[in-house]
Parts: C-alpha cells; sequence; structure tokens
C-alpha cells in the first residue's frame, strides 16, 4: 500500500501534539508480525490467554460492526492529517466524513460529573484512546493478524487516557495495562438493547471492549478513575503504518542490538540495530507491538516503549515534517478516516480538525506520559494506592510534570455573584460517600453531617440515604449559578474549603457529599494535598529525545 512520506508546515504542528496526546499506540501482543524483511507468519501467541489475555475458548465474534478495525492512533494525529483536504471540495469532504464510524461514549449505568470550569470558564478535555487486537481485515491480516482468531471477540489491548488541561498550558497522558484487573461495570448495548452483566469478581481490562463495545470501555475507566471522559477514539493497524509512513519515519533508540523472536516464533519480529534508527510502515507497528525483547517482556516494557515513540513522533512533526501533495494527502486521509471509530462527538472531520486546534496548542516539554502505578498479583496486575494518586491529580487538573504555579494556602475563588439566601432557607441533601476500595461505607455520617448542619440553623438540611457514591474528599455541589452562594455558605459553616465547592449538573440542587477523608467525628480537616506525580508512573516527558529502550540479552543479535 503506498503512504505519504512528507507533512504539510502548517499541518505538522497539529499532527505533532495531535500524534502524541492521543498516542493510541498499540499494545496488541508482540505476536504474528513478520520480521523486518517482511515475514507475517502467525503464532501460538495469538491464540492464548498468557500472550492476549483472552481467555480460552472465548472465540464468537461480534457482530459485523463490531469486527471493524480498531487499533492504535489516534484521531488527534489522524485530524491534522484530514486538514490538508479542507480545499478538496464539499463531496469529498462528506465523503470523507462516511468514512468515519462511531459508536455510543458510554454504556455504563453510572455517570461522573463534568469537571467544573476554572475561572476563565474553561474545563480540561479527557480522550481514551482505545486499541484493539481485532484483525479482520485482509490488510490487517497482512500486518500480523492470526488466521484463528479471525472474526473473534475483539480486546481492548491499548487504553490510554489523554488529558489537556483546561487552559491548555499541558497535557498528560496515563496507560493502563491491558492485563489490568478490576471490575467490568455492567453494559447495555444502545443498538440491540443487550445487557452485558457486571463482571464477576475482576477480570482483565481489554475484555471491556467485548461487553458492548468502546463505551463499555469508557464506562470502565470512568468506575474506577472518576475521571469524566469527554470522548473516545480507536484505529487500526493500518492507521499506525499510515502515519508512521506521512512523517518519513520516527527515530527510536535501543541500547543494544534487538530482534524481537524467540525459539518458538513468538516476538514482533522487530529487528533493530544498537542505535537510533527511523522506523516507519510495518517496522514502527513492530516497535509499537514488541514485547518480547524489551526489558523483562511485559506489557509495561511495552507500554514505554509506545511512549517514547510517540514522543519522538511529535518532535519529528513540529521539526521535519511537509506534506505538500495533494494526492499523498487525499490516499492518507482515506486511508485515516476509514480507520477511525469515535463517538458522537468527534464524528465529522471538522470536529476531528478542532480537536487538533486545541491539542497543537500544547508544547512537547509541556507533555507528561505515565503508566499507570501497578502491582503484580501473579502474572496479572493491579492498580495500588499510588494510582489512585495519579487518578486524583488528572481528575483536579494539576500538571503531571510539577510545573503548575501553586496558590497560596488561603487563597479563596472569587465571591460568587449572587449572595447565599439565609440559613435557614437553604435546601441541603447530605449522602454518605464514605466507601473507599478497602473500607465500606461509614454507617451513620450522612445523618451525624446533617445534624451538625441543623444545629448551626441549615434547618432544611435532610440526609438522602437513597445514594451511597463513593468520594475520596468531601465536596459539596450545586447545579446553577445562583445556588454558588448557597453552597459556599454550607461549606463555610463546616469548615470545608471553597476549593471543594463544585458546580455540577448532576445534581438538583446543593448537594454535600461526606467523603472518605471524613469518616469520623464532627469536625472537618482537609487533608493535606500531595500534588507530586508518583515515582511508580514512570513520567516521561515530551521533549526528551535521549531515552532509549534496554534490550533483553535473550533477544540479542551480533
Amino acid at each position: 500500500m503506498t503512504r505519504s512520506s512528507v507533512q504539510g508546515e502548517d499541518t505538522q504542528e497539529g499532527a505533532t501534539d495531535a500524534s502524541e496526546r492521543a498516542q493510541a499506540v498499540r499494545g496488541d501482543g508482540d505476536n504474528g508480525v513478520g520480521d523486518t524483511e517482511g515475514s507475517t507468519e502467525s503464532t501460538a501467541e495469538d491464540s492464548t490467554e498468557d500472550s492476549e489475555g483472552r481467555p480460552e475458548g472465548a472465540a464468537e465474534g461480534p457482530r459485523p460492526r463490531r469486527r471493524r478495525r480498531v487499533l492504535r492512533w489516534t484521531a488527534v494525529v489522524l485530524a491534522v492529517v484530514l486538514a490538508g483536504t479542507a480545499g478538496a471540495g464539499y463531496l469529498y469532504y462528506e465523503h470523507l466524513n462516511d468514512n468515519i464510524r462511531q459508536d455510543a461514549l458510554n454504556l455504563g449505568d453510572s455517570k461522573v460529573a463534568a469537571p467544573t470550569p476554572n475561572a476563565a470558564g474553561q474545563t480540561p478535555l479527557n480522550i481514551l484512546v482505545i486499541g484493539s487486537d481485532a484483525r479482520d481485515s485482509e490488510e490487517n491480516q497482512q500486518l500480523g493478524g492470526a488466521r484463528e482468531t479471525f472474526g473473534s471477540t475483539p480486546l481492548a489491548d491499548v487504553q490510554m487516557l489523554v488529558h489537556l488541561s483546561a487552559d491548555r498550558s499541558n497535557m498528560s497522558v496515563v496507560s493502563m495495562p491491558r492485563d489490568t484487573l478490576l471490575e467490568i461495570p455492567k453494559c447495555t448495548d444502545p443498538d440491540d438493547g443487550e445487557v452485558y452483566p457486571a463482571s464477576e469478581g475482576r477480570v482483565m481490562t481489554n475484555q471491556s471492549l467485548g461487553h458492548g463495545g468502546p463505551g463499555c470501555t469508557v464506562a470502565t475507566w470512568q468506575e474506577l478513575t472518576g475521571i469524566h471522559i469527554d470522548h473516545f477514539v480507536m484505529v487500526d493497524f493500518a492507521g499506525v503504518v499510515s502515519m508512521a509512513d506521512a512523517v518519513g519515519g520516527v527515530p527510536v533508540c535501543v541500547d543494544a542490538n534487538i530482534h524481537s523472536r524467540d525459539s518458538g516464533g513468538h516476538g514482533s519480529g522487530l529487528k533493530l540495530a544498537k542505535g537510533t534508527h527511523p522506523v516507519k510502515g510495518e517496522q514502527a507497528l513492530q516497535w509499537l507491538r514488541t514485547r518480547y525483547g524489551f526489558e523483562d517482556g511485559s506489557d509495561l516494557a511495552r507500554a514505554k516503549a509506545q511512549h517514547m515513540y510517540l514522543n519522538s513522533m511529535v518532535r519529528v512533526l513540529r521539526e521535519n515534517a511537509t506534506l505538500s501533495s495533494p494526492n499523498k494527502l487525499r490516499r492518507l486521509a482515506e486511508e485515516a478516516t476509514e480507520a477511525l471509530t469515535v463517538d458522537p462527538g468527534l464524528d465529522s472531520v471538522k470536529k476531528l480538525y478542532d480537536l487538533s486546534n486545541e491539542l497543537r496548542r500544547v508544547k512537547p516539554e509541556r507533555i507528561t506520559m505515565t503508566t499507570m502505578p501497578n502491582r503484580y498479583v501473579g502474572a496479572r496486575v493491579e492498580p495500588t494506592e499510588d494510582a489512585e494518586q495519579l487518578f486524583r491529580l488528572v481528575r483536579e487538573d494539576i500538571a503531571l510534570d510539577g510545573r503548575d504555579a501553586k496558590k497560596k494556602p488561603d487563597a479563596e475563588p472569587e465571591l460568587p455573584a449572587d449572595p447565599a439566601a439565609p440559613d435557614d432557607e437553604i435546601a441541603v441533601q447530605v449522602r454518605n460517600g464514605t466507601r473507599t476500595d478497602e473500607l465500606g461505607t461509614a454507617p451513620g455520617r450522612a445523618n451525624t453531617v446533617t445534624g451538625l448542619l441543623v444545629e448551626r440553623g441549615f434547618a432544611k438540611a435532610v440526609a438522602d440515604p437513597s445514594v451511597l457514591p463513593s468520594e475520596d474528599r468531601t465536596v459539596i455541589r450545586y447545579p446553577s449559578a445562583d445556588l454558588e452562594g448557597d453552597a459556599r455558605r454550607v461549606a463555610k459553616s463546616l469548615g470545608i474549603p471553597a476549593s471543594s465547592v463544585k458546580r455540577s449538573t448532576d445534581v438538583s440542587g446543593v448537594t454535600l457529599v461526606v467523603g472518605a477523608d471524613w469518616r469520623e467525628g464532627t469536625a472537618y480537616k482537609a487533608p493535606e494535598s500531595d500534588d507530586r506525580t508518583p515515582e511508580s508512573a514512570e513520567a516521561l516527558n515530551g521533549a526528551d529525545d535521549s531515552a532509549c529502550m534496554h534490550v533483553n540479552p535473550a533477544f540479542t543479535w551480533s
């Protein structure tokens, strides 16, 4: 297949940020991809649970629409490329729009409140990038699909959350290993009403895609992290290849000669000499899929290699890319849009282009890529306490590079325009949100705090026993600007900081949720915040061009 090898200066900058952000690279097991000379043999690794995470015996494929190619790149990168076709004419524009597939954003029952706008009215943007192991096209088979898994239920083998800060000054990326053990919530397919029950106990996160589609992967992330997700994107093998070709190759580095192929034939086939080399086409895909040969041969090592690749891609796009050939642009636009599956909020070239303009505003040095902190549980992994710290930083829109200016301890948000009503006229619902992953709900907390409010003159305060949310920190939410003053007044009466008062459309009135930080007692003491990114997240800065993958000695050659 023909690919473009150059990229436009203007387009380039967008693609750069775009590409990286979404970094939807691939986590598809290093199976079956041929070596750099072009082998495309399939291997046993393609069909076993140990290698791919697919439960043995799980075969039946989804309906045809579910079998569509969905893999590792980001609509963000592709959007920039599509921008170059803006003058190609309305009909061609509509044709490209028709190429883009869409699916529901969230198939779960629970919702996560959207973040409160900052003083300038800006809100963060969260995009979940999903890479699937679906291999149901001839092209994708040639790029590494195993024949025996053709048409089987796809797995979400790459999951990366791209967080764009409210002020668009920085970007954070959080990868979740595909073999992370967690609970998948109940999901309902909106097309046919089929209900996929919640998982019985913890299962691998990559199975979420088979529970009705990408919207269930979104629901799973929101359930685990408490982060509101605005969009998702999925792209296939061919999309990865075309992107690498479009920029003329992406420089990558290994600290020794590597050949990702063991005696049993497992591995991506990647073969590189020690040092830095530009990779494109199938070789780029091999890099993104390599597990055997990098460090300890785990999914965690693969994620690190993917981060390095994306950082390099961004730098190449900013510094060198030129895409001036209309024919190459059209071919790339065709391939890109045909590879995409998105939520309805990103279902047109214009929407993707607008998104790319948002992402391009972040410079590489303000991009931070991380892996969800985890620990091994047998051959799988589970989130650690540090993972919750990382999720909190994203929820609170705190930059992972540590460069956010710190507010003074006594700094308070601006006073609301609408003053508070008299205390005895303020209606307040109090909910018990003290449940955590380790501890059950602390009994009676909603009633206790309601009693405190009544004693302090809030006669209309009532406990709501019907809702038992889970909140790490005590929070007060209000639905509209005219109730902000009331919410702030309630907070002040209990010693809750104004920063914990949030606007949310998920409540109908002033609602106080007693969090896990107030499980006992009648005096609230706000916990001190540690806004440092955990070392276990293995943060990588987008401007770091010195990173080099460590090669496992068992996979080197001379």
